[in-house]
């Protein structure tokens, strides 16, 4: 018989953020993190590893705690996991949505300190507020979508913090997975007369079309990877909104965040982690399992240990994919709580 899961404690914490206060899109400093205590947390006075949960574009830690009708909450599944044998730890769900969607957990001029406030506010703050092992080799990150994006990039910016990770259908490849909503955006802010009124239109709306969806994530990602504070957006565009040609100096601002590109440079910090794991499916509307793909080849010419799956899926739903990393990535973290 299946043992039966016992639900877990998740704490609901305002953390007040200095770093995000005045941020230029207006969003709150007060952020609420999620936090996601094991079996038994009470009980005892042993340590625990820490995982950090990004969610992905749109989302926020609380949202992975929201159950689906084929879909756990996270709080379910990892009460799953644990009563099936994966090793305890404490899950943390941070909150870095912004008014375009998304940080993409990068510091950004047009956004706000985004790695920053996860690196330097909220992960002293667990370990200070929680029963926590407080080395990097007890600390792992992962996420799916923008927030693998964001695994992979704390990992890389952020040397020493995080000693596991796992990405899930995570953004690589930039070329494939974002240029293809250029034209979409480029007729969007044609139609709107620019950014801001197409803004202003969009949030004036109950409901966006798909069209007007891509275009909102492409100004996300403009905003995350090529802002500039001198602009009347905040940020540049990697395309002539009249013509959609590519401008090569603003594209290449945003390829130099993407992981793939940052395999040779960060080849070190990749190696000293204690597992890498990343996945998509083969059948993602984004192309990212191209992406995958490579990162996989670069890896294993750089001498980087990786756990790489591709399964018959595409980008949406795939949840259940966390049943594949979490006990991989806590089993890695667990002779540190030894």
């Amino acid at each position: 018989m299946s043992p039966t899961p016992s639900p877990l404690r998740v704490e609901r914490r305002l953390v007040d953020s200095a770093l995000l206060r005045g941020n230029p899109q207006g969003d709150p400093a007060q952020r609420e993190l999620q936090v996601v205590l094991p079996p038994g947390y009470d009980d005892d006075a042993r340590r625990y590893p820490v995982l950090w949960l990004l969610a992905g574009f749109t989302g926020f830690g609380a949202t992975l705690l929201a159950r689906g009708w084929r879909e756990e909450a996270i709080d379910q599944r990892l009460a799953r996991l644990f009563a099936h044998g994966c090793p305890p730890a404490i899950i943390a769900l941070p909150d870095c949505c912004t008014r375009l969607g998304g940080s993409q957990y990068v510091d950004s001029s047009a956004l706000g300190p985004y790695a920053s406030h996860v690196v330097d506010e909220l992960v002293p703050y667990v370990d200070a507020q929680f029963k926590t092992l407080r080395e990097p080799g007890a600390r792992a990150i992962a996420g799916k979508s923008s927030g693998g994006f964001g695994a992979l990039h704390l990992a890389l910016e952020r040397p020493g913090t995080f000693g596991a990770l796992a990405c899930h259908s995570g953004d690589l490849g930039f070329e494939l997975c974002y240029a293809h909503d250029f034209p979409a955006c480029a007729n969007a802010l044609g139609r709107a007369g620019g950014v801001a009124p197409f803004l202003a239109a969009f949030f004036a709306k109950r409901k966006a079309g798909s069209d007007e969806f891509a275009a909102l994530s492409t100004l996300a990602m403009a905003a995350a990877y090529s802002p500039r504070a001198d602009h009347t957006d905040g940020f540049e565009l990697p395309f002539d909104v009249a013509t959609c040609e590519l401008r090569p100096a603003v594209f290449a601002r945003w390829l130099a965040f993407d992981p793939l590109r940052r395999i040779a440079s960060g080849a070190a910090t990749l190696r000293t982690l204690r597992a890498l794991y990343v996945d998509c499916g083969s059948r993602d509307e984004y192309h990212l399992h191209f992406g995958a793909r490579r990162f996989a080849r670069e890896c294993a010419a750089h001498g980087i240990a990786l756990h790489h799956e591709e399964f018959d899926d595409g980008h949406r739903g795939t949840s259940w994919r966390y049943d594949h990393s979490l006990p991989l990535l806590l089993n890695a973290l667990a002779p540190a709580s030894a």
